[in-house]
């Protein structure tokens, strides 16, 4: 199975998730393929729904990296059911290298550390407006290990009068997330704790030198089977890549 017919499996899982909810959201990864020593990276990426990440990354080696994540989600207005907040920062270090006849794939691995936090209210409406029906909130670490693979399209394609290389790829992690604080209307929880495998697709398109388009989507399943910390949340954002060296002005 190539990765354009795992991309395309990707779209139709993504579709089935959708509908779910949890009280863990995932972020965007970073992908950066890194092909050189000195090359970093910047991203960010958005969607409608009030999910905003951003990432970050170093090679400082020929083929060491070390990235960084982060993510804010907000979502939910003044006549919404449920209300839903989240922050997320983490961290990783990683092997990347080239692979393939003519050095167009990016292989990378990244193993890393995060934290955060969720806030969730389920509400009703009222004739006195919405009042919050149960409260839920929690305090989380998390471990992750990551592996990339992406490629550079053979040949550029023309748009807006210039050539452009087109990339695609995809991103797994397995996450092990694990409340650290768990309240329900301010009283404490039980605890849970969850295996996510978090699949991820994302094509690129380049706007200018070092500058990309990027689009992505991807989903998440759980292999604990949990009642708050569950699988389900979808991730679709549009966001730009800039990948730079010392030597690019």
């Amino acid at each position: 199975m190539g990765i354009r017919t795992l991309y395309f499996v990707g779209l139709a899982a993504v579709s089935f998730f959708a509908s779910c909810s949890s009280l863990y959201m995932p972020n965007v990864p970073a992908t950066p393929m890194f092909r050189e020593q000195g090359e970093a990276y910047v991203a960010a990426h958005v969607n409608a729904k009030g999910n905003l990440s951003g990432n970050a990354g170093v090679a400082l080696g020929r083929h060491v990296a070390v990235i960084a994540n982060g993510s804010y989600i907000d979502r939910g207005g003044e006549s919404s059911n449920q209300l839903f907040k989240q922050h997320l920062i983490e961290g990783g270090l990683g092997y990347f290298t080239k692979i393939g006849k003519e050095k167009r794939q990016v292989l990378e691995v990244y193993a890393g550390y995060g934290v955060g936090s969720s806030a969730e209210i389920e509400r009703r409406a009222t004739t006195i407006g919405m009042e919050p029906v149960e409260s839920r909130n929690m305090e989380f670490d998390k471990i992750f290990v990551q592996l990339n693979y992406s490629s550079t399209n053979r040949k550029k394609i023309n748009l807006f009068g210039k050539r452009r290389n087109l990339n695609y790829g995809t991103a797994i992690r397995a996450s092990r997330v694990a409340m650290k604080d768990f309240t329900i209307d301010g009283m404490a929880s039980q605890p849970e704790e969850a295996l996510f495998i978090e699949p991820l697709f994302f094509t690129r398109m380049e706007l200018n030198r070092g500058f990309q388009l990027q689009y992505t989507n991807g989903f998440n399943f759980n292999v604990v089977d949990n009642t708050y910390l569950k699988a389900g949340n979808a991730v679709f954002t549009l966001g730009v890549t800039y990948n730079f060296t010392k030597s690019r002005k």
